[in-house]
């Protein structure tokens, strides 16, 4: 708005959380969003709300400055406005302060709301995310996303401080599956047909043969035509691979990463934590071979496939080992992509991670043998041909290594306790949405 100076404000500008520690009668500005406005008698009363907290401003008919008052009187809910004031101690304030205005302006006036923006909104989860940039400005969505930004900082601070991993990105235009089963999504490309990756899979093994320790944060598509609470069709994964190592390894990685990001959380989200009432543990692990789970879950009355772990499965391992990551090992290789190592007797390098009984994790010793990897392609009706770029890299002098993909929606969905996976992500894309 040209009567606002932005560059002037910015320097000026005063958080509502810092403006509780200013002193009585000193002048602040500030801007935000009306989170409420009521009137009582000749008094107008605003609360007004920017990304670190809120603040009640008073107005007084033939006190206050008058533009403020009428402002204040016909201004609608979520409208954005900068305030200058004097502040006020007040026993009957929130927080015990409040501001009376001396000058007030309007920069954007909202329309009617479409959606109820309340901390305890009714709307249901459909609508809010057909006005997410408006659903944005609750708190409590703020909170989630706060802490999705914390456990994504923390990822990357644990692999290079305490890793010594090298972050990188990876293609997202493939030729060819990078997993084999798995739906692709089909594109377009020149004058070819190409697939969005739904892994960095083989590129993240390629660059850990020669870097040795990789990591990234990549966004996978998967053409499942699923519609449940946990599964997206364009999600963000955490990835990790290790050279010199094997399954066992990289879980021990695994499980110290998951330790750090959830002490970050506790340390950096305290109140993102109370205002969405989450008691958050670090967890401890159990390591168990999937025969052993088998065994489990029979005795427990609970179906178990022979070559996966059901939905059931994974929730009796979370009520059986609670607050704590369960380390699925010795997993049969029919259960594994044409990746993983074997280890005879029908048996793979492989793993699964149970958190809060559900799966966040996939990953394993890798194969790294041009020959064992063109068998376990053709056993599962894959052209080792359209993997040649890939095979071809193991023949050069490549290290046995290991590595896992950890899904951040889902991680994010479990720390936090929420039943929706699309709670956690900021514009979500599955069957039915593609919008905003």
């Amino acid at each position: 708005m040209k009567e606002i100076d932005f560059v002037k404000f910015n320097k000026n500008r005063t958080y509502i959380r810092d403006a509780f520690t200013k002193k009585d009668g000193d002048v602040v500005e500030l801007a935000g969003w009306v989170s409420d406005t009521r009137a009582l008698g000749k008094i107008r009363f605003l609360m007004l709300k920017d990304i670190s907290g809120i603040i009640q401003v008073v107005a007084v008919k033939g006190k206050a400055d008058e533009e403020s008052f009428e402002l204040i009187d016909k201004i609608s809910r979520e409208s954005v406005i900068y305030v200058k004031g004097t502040l006020k101690v007040s026993n009957q304030a929130p927080g015990g302060k409040e501001i009376i205005p001396l000058e007030t302006k309007l920069i954007s006036k909202a329309d009617e709301l479409p959606i109820d923006v309340a901390e305890y909104s009714k709307t249901e989860l459909p609508k809010r995310l057909d006005y997410r940039f408006l659903d944005l400005h609750r708190k409590s969505v703020q909170a989630i996303f706060k802490i999705e930004s914390t456990i994504m900082q923390a990822f990357r601070e644990f692999m290079v401080k305490k890793m010594g991993a090298m972050e990188a990105q990876f293609p997202s235009i493939i030729g060819s599956s990078s997993e084999g089963g798995t739906e692709l999504f089909k594109a377009k490309y020149f004058e070819r047909e190409v697939y969005l990756s739904q892994s960095c899979q083989l590129y993240k093994q390629m660059l850990a043969c020669s870097i040795e320790k990789v990591f990234t944060i990549f966004t996978v598509w998967r053409a499942e035509k699923h519609n449940t609470v946990r599964h997206l069709n364009e999600a963000r994964q955490f990835d990790y691979e290790q050279a010199f190592a094997d399954e066992f390894v990289v879980m021990d990685v695994l499980f110290e990463c998951i330790k750090y990001i959830i002490k970050e959380v506790l340390k950096k989200n305290k109140e993102e934590l109370e205002i969405l009432k989450v008691e958050l543990k670090i967890p401890k692990s159990k390591y168990i071979t999937f025969s052993q789970v088998k065994d489990l879950m029979k005795k427990n009355g609970v179906f178990c496939p022979d070559h996966d772990l059901s939905t059931e499965a994974e929730k009796k391992l979370g009520e059986l080992y609670p607050d704590t990551v369960v380390f699925v090992h010795d997993w049969p290789i029919k259960g594994k992509p044409f990746y993983i190592m074997p280890k005879g007797n029908g048996l793979s390098g492989g793993f699964d991670a149970i958190y809060k009984g559900t799966e966040i994790t996939s990953g394993g010793q890798r194969v790294h043998i041009p020959e064992i990897l063109e068998k376990q392609l053709r056993e599962r009706d894959l052209d080792p041909k359209d993997f040649k770029s890939y095979i071809d890299s193991f023949r050069f002098g490549a290290p046995p290594h290991a590595g896992w993909g950890m899904g951040l929606e889902r991680l994010t969905m479990l720390m936090l306790n929420l039943q929706n996976i699309r709670e956690v992500t900021l514009f979500p894309r599955d069957r039915d949405r593609i919008s905003p």
